[in-house]
C-alpha cells in the first residue's frame, strides 16, 4: 500500500507544472496590464496556488522512510537541521493560512478574495508537508537510531 502512495505521490509534478504555466501566463499578460487590469493577473496567480496547494499536499503521500535526495538525508539526520527545517515549514504553512485567511476577510473585491483562498490552499498544502517532515524527521535522526 505504501508503494501505491508513493506512486501517486508523484502526481505532484504535473501539479506543479500546471502551477508554473499559470505564472508564465501572467508574466506574459504582463505588458497588457494597462488595458485589462489587474483581475486576469490575479486569477493567474489564484490558479497557481491552487495548484501549488494540490501539488504540496500530492507530495506528502511521499514514503517518509526514504529521502528524495542527499540534502534532504542530511537535513533529517541531524537534530538540529531537522528541529530548523520543521520551525521554517511550520512560520510557512501557518504564515501563509493566517495571510489568506486575512486576507479573504479584508479584501474589498472578488479577485483578491480568490487570491486569498488560493494562498489558504497553498497553506493546506503545506500542512500536509510538514506532517510528512515530522515523520520523516522521526524516521532519518540519527540520534534514535543508536539508541
Amino acid at each position: 500500500m505504501r508503494d501505491a502512495f508513493q506512486w501517486l505521490s508523484y502526481l505532484q509534478y504535473p501539479a506543479m507544472l500546471v502551477a508554473l504555466g499559470y505564472v508564465c501566463k501572467s508574466m506574459l499578460a504582463m505588458p497588457a496590464l494597462r488595458q485589462t487590469g489587474w483581475a486576469p493577473l490575479f486569477d493567474d496567480w489564484n490558479y497557481a496556488m491552487l495548484y501549488m496547494g494540490v501539488g504540496v499536499g500530492l507530495s506528502s503521500l511521499q514514503d517518509p522512510t526514504k529521502t528524495q535526495n542527499e540534502l534532504s538525508r542530511r537535513v533529517w539526520q541531524d537534530p538540529r537541521k531537522g528541529r530548523w527545517m520543521l520551525v521554517v515549514l511550520a512560520a510557512y504553512a501557518l504564515g501563509t493560512m493566517a495571510l489568506g485567511l486575512v486576507g479573504a476577510y479584508l479584501a474589498d473585491s472578488t479577485a483578491l478574495n480568490q487570491l486569498s483562498l488560493g494562498l489558504v490552499a497553498f497553506g493546506l498544502g503545506m500542512v500536509g508537508l510538514l506532517k510528512t517532515a515530522i515523520d520523516m524527521r522521526e524516521h532519518h535522526r540519527l540520534d534514535r537510531q543508536r539508541q
